[in-house]
């Protein structure tokens, strides 16, 4: 493993405190820098088809949830999950999609006996939907790197692609970034802090931007000490303070890997690079994230911690349309607080910045490990402290190899499972 995976936690911020960070309201966001012209994007955009990968889960439920609320400007033509086929059926029926797809084989059979619909079966499956629909947008909303071959096949099929979930971009931001780039077509962020950065970057130059401060909330144990995170059960690491979001994810930001994994967001959707990115952790999770620049100016994004927020954004992209989501109310809110992480407490951070800036396919095998580990945790099977400990020794065991396609992802990904599988049957003994 390299040096760069090795090194000791480094401090996140310098002597300039994000607290100074300067507040402003923006109305819209730049183009991304790999995105097509923008000409003949102005004005009204008219009716767009739109399916939805993941529409079972938290973010796919919300996703229409806002498009319930515009449907003169959004039509549901397709939908995926990935073995929920009850609920699956329930949402084809109430939006008239006949077109459907489920990851797992067996839950496809359950719904194949329905004449209304057509059923799109196992991975292939939620690739060859989103081929035929060739939607004007295709949401990626499917928990963990199972998301990743649709996403390339929406990408060539012509669909621009909204990116709930992270870890196809940790796993392959380049190979993302190259086939949008290559077929004219758009990743756009739905994530909260993502979008965020994104808006403050409306009209500016990129090569003026000194920092990103991106905020955490913290997750619910920011305050606590390594004894009580040892005791940490599945249901505390579930209890988001401020946000809706599904099990994985939520996990996630309870060890600060979510807030690794944003870090790679940032870097290839946005094309500012890790050395850039500060995460600073603010618990009212009001201010999504800002941008310093050069002269010393900041801009940020503000709004309640509601992801239909940011969904709406990127469904309504160029375009902002009205909402009756809760207003920030700033009188209300009395203070806004921010802090520097404490790596030592929250490993997951330093060995996401560390892998980001490795390259190669540690960020594949830093993806997989880590959806291995919180399933474990998740099923009582390791600690919550042995999350990061079993992703860290199974990016020190891994022999590194370029990414250059589909295929080799898939190969680290495959590694990394089988390893990091490994340490947790070992009973713990080898994560500890």
């Amino acid at each position: 493993m390299p040096t760069s995976l090795r090194a000791a936690a480094r401090p996140v911020f310098d002597s300039r405190s994000p607290a100074s960070v300067g507040l402003t309201f923006l109305p819209s966001l730049p183009m991304l820098p790999w995105s097509r012209s923008s000409a003949g994007l102005g004005g009204s955009m008219g009716e767009k088809t739109l399916v939805i990968l993941g529409s079972t889960g938290s973010i796919g439920r919300q996703t229409l949830e806002v498009a319930a609320r515009h449907r003169e400007r959004l039509r549901v033509v397709g939908l995926a999950a990935r073995r929920d086929a009850e609920r699956l059926r329930r949402q084809a029926e109430e939006w008239g999609v006949s077109h459907v797809a489920l990851a797992d084989a067996q839950a496809a059979h359950i719904l194949s006996h329905d004449r209304s619909l057509r059923v799109y079966s196992g991975p292939q499956g939620l690739c060859a939907l989103v081929r035929e629909l060739r939607a004007d947008l295709v949401v990626a909303a499917l928990s963990g790197g199972a998301g990743l071959a649709p996403i390339l096949a929406a990408l060539e099929a012509g669909s621009d692609v909204a990116l709930a979930n992270k870890e196809p971009v940790v796993a392959a931001g380049n190979l993302l970034t190259q086939t949008a780039t290559r077929f004219g077509v758009q990743l756009l962020p739905i994530d909260s802090e993502i979008s965020a950065v994104w808006q403050c970057l409306r009209g500016e130059n990129r090569r003026e931007v000194e920092r990103v401060l991106l905020t955490a909330s913290g997750g619910p144990f920011a305050g606590w000490q390594p004894e009580a995170l040892a005791q940490v059960t599945p249901e505390q690491a579930l209890a988001h303070p401020t946000w809706r979001m599904g099990r994985k994810v939520t996990v996630d930001s309870a060890t600060l890997m979510n807030k690794g994994f944003e870090l790679f967001e940032i870097k290839w959707l946005l094309g500012i690079e890790f050395s850039q990115i500060e995460v600073v952790v603010h618990p009212q999770s009001v201010v999504h994230s800002a941008v310093q620049f050069r002269d010393g100016s900041a801009l940020a994004q503000l709004g309640c911690p509601d992801m239909r927020l940011p969904i709406q954004f990127a469904l309504s992209y160029p375009e902002r349309w009205e909402s009756d989501f809760p207003r920030v109310d700033l009188p209300a809110l009395g203070e806004l607080t921010f802090a520097a992480p404490d790596p030592g407490r929250f490993p997951c951070l330093r060995l996401a910045r560390h892998a980001g800036e490795a390259g190669r396919s540690y960020p594949a095998v830093l993806s997989a490990a880590d959806e291995v580990a919180v399933s474990a945790f998740l099923e009582g099977q390791i600690g919550f402290l042995e999350i990061p400990r079993l992703v860290e020794r199974t990016l020190e065991a891994h022999d590194a190899f370029a990414i250059s396609g589909l295929e080799d992802v898939r190969r680290a990904e495959h590694w990394a499972t089988q390893y990091a599988a490994g340490l947790v049957a070992a009973g713990g003994a080898g994560v500890s």
